[in-house]
């Protein structure tokens, strides 16, 4: 656990003090473009936020590579190499269309090519755990295009939900903690050194999404763009394709005692057989409806506009802020309820805080005028908007003398005296002016 956390902080810190540096750059090198009708902010800030985090995911990588235990990942297999590889392609592109802007369908060929290379050095989806008829293997061909599918749909999703201050950064690295978790205990849990690589790759998205949300809070300094969202998405990804595709069942049916118990530990991993849509199952939803509410209206799928989630939360009166935290509470219940699940899928007391959790969660969605209040003791701790304001003592005037508001109106009932034609006699001069005279010395 101390290889991961130091791989998780060096991540951090490197995207954190690369994120300035990177923000002047996209200063100096134009990529602030024009405010679109569907942005939420109101100044032109600076892309290639992904710069930095491309940056971090390097460091990462090669701390962990010189490290005793995590080292064994690179030695053993080749799904960092792999990871490197198509995280470098999806980023460049990513650093293009931040800049000079890239088609859609441009775009989606890209993101298959990244895919593609990923799958040719070994990262690829090998068998399915299916509940009630066990494991099932795929064929090259077939691996290779649920692998592609996957990377797409993740990416997509991630890009899809970058639509507020931090909101994207925020729901990934809520998604990519829980899916550490998981991947953790199949690791040291369970024994199956083959989760080792996707925990990996969720500690360093971790330390990606740390390390840029300060810069990316409301209000941003700098967005993360398409070479940050899509980057993310892969590796979100990627660690999917690794522990769903390389982590053989039946050693978990060795460690665990069974087929049911194995299924069971499983449940995050295949129920829906598509990792991320329940890891990032809000983004994921945000995509769906997008793509049949554009072709609905006779859009192109790809077609932006405001009907997003997060635009839907401020319409309903949330502020910025609060609408960001409703997304980071629903990624979180979905991703750790998952995981817990899968840990004591026979416990009614999980099913039962999830329901509770969402009873909540319901609440807020319903409550967007209600602004809480932190008590005196913690006023110190958080942001001004939730403090207490102080009451003041109205000032203690003498006898006789009326308040200022009583003199205010008594001032309004008095008569202003008139002058001529109407004009009162304290009123402002004419509004008629005089042209001075002007004398020419000869």
């Amino acid at each position: 656990m101390r290889e991961y956390l130091l791989t998780l902080c060096v991540t951090a810190a490197v995207t954190y003090l690369l994120t300035g540096p990177v923000r002047k750059f996209a200063i100096v090198a134009g990529a602030m473009p024009e405010i679109r009708a569907r942005d939420v902010h109101r100044e032109p800030t600076p892309r290639l936020g992904g710069i930095a985090m491309f940056g971090g995911l390097c460091a990462g990588l090669l701390v962990a590579a010189h490290l005793s235990n995590l080292g064994k990942v690179f030695d053993l297999g080749s799904e960092p190499r792999a990871l490197l590889s198509g995280a470098g392609l999806i980023w460049l592109l990513g650093v293009l269309d931040d800049k000079w802007g890239v088609d859609a369908l441009v775009k989606l060929g890209g993101q298959m090519i990244a895919a593609g290379v990923m799958v040719l050095q070994g990262l690829t989806i090998l068998w399915i755990p299916v509940p009630g008829v066990g494991t099932v293997a795929l064929t090259s061909m077939q691996g290779t295009l649920l692998t592609v599918a996957l990377v797409v749909i993740t990416i997509n999703a991630v890009n899809f939900v970058d639509g507020l201050d931090g909101l994207a950064s925020g729901m990934v690295c809520i998604a990519a903690a829980a899916f550490f978790l998981y991947a953790y205990r199949l690791w040291f849990g369970h024994n199956i050194e083959a989760a080792a690589p996707a925990t990996l790759f969720a500690a360093v998205l971790m330390g990606m999404c740390l390390g840029f949300l300060p810069h990316n809070m409301h209000p941003a300094r700098i967005f993360m763009g398409d070479s940050g969202s899509m980057l993310i998405g892969l590796v979100l990804a990627a660690g999917a394709i690794s522990i769903t595709g390389q982590v053989d069942p039946d050693l978990l049916y060795q460690q665990v005692g069974g087929e049911r118990q194995a299924v069971q530990a499983m449940v995050p991993v295949y129920i829906p057989l598509l990792l991320p849509l329940t890891v990032i199952a809000v983004p994921v939803a945000d995509l769906l409806l997008a793509i049949v509410r554009r072709t609905w209206n006779g859009q192109s799928p790809f077609a932006a506009d405001r009907g997003h989630l997060h635009h839907r939360l401020l319409e309903l009166g949330h502020s910025h802020s609060r609408a960001v935290l409703i997304m980071y509470f629903w990624s979180a219940l979905i991703g750790f309820g998952t995981v817990a699940y899968s840990v004591h899928s026979a416990s009614m007391w999980i099913v039962l805080l999830i329901v509770l959790l969402s009873a909540v969660g319901l609440v807020l969605l319903l409550l967007p005028r209600f602004k809480p209040r932190a008590p005196r003791w913690a006023e110190a701790f958080v942001p001004p908007r939730y403090r207490r304001k102080a009451r003041s003592e109205p000032p203690v005037l003498p006898a006789g003398a009326a308040a200022p508001a009583e003199r205010e109106r008594d001032r309004e009932r008095e008569p202003v005296p008139a002058g001529l034609h109407g004009a009162t006699a304290i009123g402002d001069r004419s509004r008629f002016h005089h042209p001075r005279r002007i004398t020419r010395g000869h």
